[in-house]
């Protein structure tokens, strides 16, 4: 067979489902492979879209996402979701074609280096210079992908090599076991969380994953010990739970951060760098048990006292079964705090001027969607907001991306999530300056016939460089824009667009989009005026209850 036949049947072989992407005339024999396979090909607009989608997809799964492109500005094109899914820890393959390697008569034409390209943004990235090693290079790419900590790999197949005579052989799917913590550090944990009188739980990043919720929740449940979150580890526990204390949003003067001050003790799951960091860490303050995969980066903010590595979920386990009766634990403080965060979250949920306050908006989708919907994020100020404010009941509820921060994933992540669950509500919230960044692949919703709601919000500038503008006491200069009519912008793709003009007709556009079929584009006007007084201003004058 021809080594692009072995490549689909070594994707198969993997359980690929869909291939993202636009692909080239390098692509072709790949292409034409690809025709006879179970795997479908969703063609998109551009390849940062199928980039997004197949990041999304891994985040999702905890499989790699596979994402199609040609050489040179398709293949540079996928520079920025292979930033994306290698920050955020989500495993994705790309597949980039390139000219003929052993004999062209191209010269350099669209030939840029491709591989070293992707090496500083990629766990693993190769040139296939021979087609009987595509399935060992297909299965070593998967393992990489998925091993702790996921993110992208990239193999390049050029045009010579996919047409070239292969020997069939397929490696088996030989997946792993990580190890248990050692049982030392499990004692040492025990020992500091039982002298401990005001201890927190922080779950991360790296906590985000299968089984870990369930680990999560039954230490919580037996200890009673209070539980916060980072943006990415938002849902990881259900956060209607009465021991949740919020979301740090922010890296310090948060209501949130009253309590995080106080604890004595922080057990700190799944922390991933990436983020911004939830809090600071001082000499001779609060202690801290970093609990995950990998031991912990030192650094000025952050030199915990404990390292409890080896997979999260087998840790915290451990932990659960083991430790005894908390008795000298007193909560009173975080209760107060507790109270006392949950009042200023509520404060703006229930105004209904218009344009509409961020906070009103979190508040409104969060009684419409169902306990299983799904909100994804574009990168805005709004985002805050949501982080802040947005209670997730389940994992993967609201997407959004605290790692790279890129603007433009979040109207193609709402599509890979549709296409993965169809029977779910999704919602994609956009800043007007990021959904334009990826908004040709309304084209490509509408055509799959995606059930979607995306939310524009217009504010007719770039809202978050905005509030940093403000908070630095510049002038307000050099960010302000004019958007497209949203609605026949919309409706030019055979999307369905709509304009409300108060609090009440977005409630009933919003019910309505929900339940009807079709790509509803919602243009929706967002009054930012009090990011700069709550975020800049209230929260770092406010005086932490006693």
């Amino acid at each position: 067979m021809k080594s692009s036949d072995l490549l689909v049947k070594a994707l198969e072989n993997e359980g690929v489902e869909y291939i993202f992407g636009i692909p080239g005339e390098e692509n072709l024999d790949f292409l034409n492979s690809l025709k006879s396979s179970s795997i479908k090909l969703i063609l998109t607009r551009h390849e940062q879209g199928a980039g997004f989608m197949a990041a999304t997809y891994g985040r999702l799964t905890g499989k790699p996402g596979v994402c199609l492109s040609t050489l040179g500005p398709g293949a540079t094109n996928f520079t920025t979701p292979a930033a994306y899914a290698q920050l955020g820890a989500m495993p994705m393959l790309m597949i980039t074609g390139q000219k003929p390697i052993k004999k062209s008569k191209q010269g350099r034409f669209q030939i840029i280096d491709v591989v070293d390209l992707l090496r500083p943004i990629t766990k693993y990235t190769h040139q296939i210079v021979n087609g009987h090693t595509v399935p060992a290079v297909v299965r070593e790419a998967f393992r990489l992908a998925m091993e702790e900590r996921p993110g992208a790999v990239h193999l390049e197949l050029p045009e010579d090599i996919a047409a070239e005579d292969a020997d069939e052989r397929i490696f088996d799917v030989v997946g792993h076991t990580r190890p248990d913590a050692d049982q030392v550090a499990i004692d040492a944990a025990i020992q500091m969380i039982q002298k401990a009188k005001m201890p927190l739980l922080l779950i991360g990043a790296g906590a985000n994953r299968q089984k870990t919720g369930e680990a999560l929740g039954a230490f919580v449940e037996k200890t009673g010990i209070p539980f916060f979150n980072t943006q990415m580890g938002k849902g990881v526990i259900n956060e209607d739970h009465p021991k949740f204390m919020g979301t740090a949003a922010l890296s310090d003067y948060d209501f949130l951060h009253c309590a995080i001050n106080e604890a004595d003790l922080i057990i700190n799951v799944g922390h991933d760098v990436v983020e911004k960091p939830p809090f600071f860490m001082k000499e001779g303050k609060t202690k801290v048990i970093h609990v995950n995969f990998f031991p912990a980066q030192i650094d000025e903010v952050y030199f915990p006292q404990l390292n409890v590595i080896g997979d999260i979920a087998s840790s915290i386990r451990s932990l659960t079964e083991q430790i005894g009766p908390l008795d000298q634990m007193d909560l009173t403080y975080f209760e107060r705090v507790k109270k006392d965060v949950d009042e200023h979250l509520a404060k703006y949920a229930k105004d209904e001027r218009f344009p509409m306050l961020p906070q009103r908006l979190v508040h409104i989708i969060r009684e419409q969607l169902p306990s299983d919907g799904i909100v994804t994020l574009d990168n805005g100020i709004y985002k805050i907001w949501f982080a802040r404010n947005y209670r997730c009941h389940e994992p993967n509820t609201l997407l959004l991306d605290n790692a790279l921060a890129t603007m433009g994933a979040g109207l193609p992540s709402a599509m890979a999530a549709k296409i993965l669950h169809p029977d779910r509500k999704v919602i994609s919230v956009c800043g007007d300056g990021g959904f334009m960044m990826n908004s040709q692949e309304i084209e490509t919703a509408v055509r799959l016939k995606l059930n979607l709601v995306v939310i524009i919000l217009n504010d007719g500038a770039y809202g978050m460089i905005k509030w940093k503008q403000e908070g630095m006491s510049f002038d307000d200069f050099g960010l302000d824009y004019h958007n497209p009519d949203f609605v026949k912008y919309a409706e030019s793709f055979g999307a369905i667009g709509h304009r409300p003009r108060s609090d009440e007709e977005f409630q009933k556009v919003l019910t309505h989009t929900l339940e009807k079929d079709g790509v509803h584009i919602i243009d929706l006007a967002v009054d930012y005026s009090l990011n700069h007084r709550i975020l800049n201003v209230l929260l770092k004058e406010k005086t932490c209850i006693l």
